[in-house]
């Protein structure tokens, strides 16, 4: 099944969902109102949208993700790659880190997911 497509001002919505999920809608009303500054309208419309588009589900007035934190920020990355670097790992990489330095640390922590990788395990 694809990844449903979660646009910026939805993924900061459901990022309040993750943090909070189950909750009830009228919850993430009062949450999206002091967060985000949304009117009560737009969270019961972007709660809407996302249902229709499998990203979550409203029953009862309680709200939960169907897709994951990490599946959706892994669908994000899939796509800037494909689209931004003609799919190439080594081009992001390589622009990546040429206006971020990584810190020693974050090199092990890359270099050790390098390495399960080379062992075929998962990351």
């Amino acid at each position: 099944m694809e990844m449903p497509k979660i646009f910026e001002s939805e993924y900061r919505f459901c990022l309040i969902l993750w943090e909070h999920e189950p909750v009830r809608s009228s919850e993430l009303v009062a949450l999206c109102r002091e967060r985000l500054g949304w009117k009560p309208t737009t969270t019961y419309t972007v709660i809407k949208r996302l249902s229709e588009r499998g990203v979550l589900k409203n029953e009862n007035s309680t709200v939960t993700s169907l897709v994951k934190k990490e599946e959706a920020q892994a669908a994000e990355i899939d796509e800037l790659v494909e689209h931004r670097f003609e799919g190439s790992l080594p081009a992001f990489f390589a622009a990546f880190t040429k206006r971020r330095s990584l810190s020693a640390e974050e090199i092990d922590e890359v270099q050790a997911m390098i390495d399960r990788c080379r062992r075929g395990e998962k990351p």
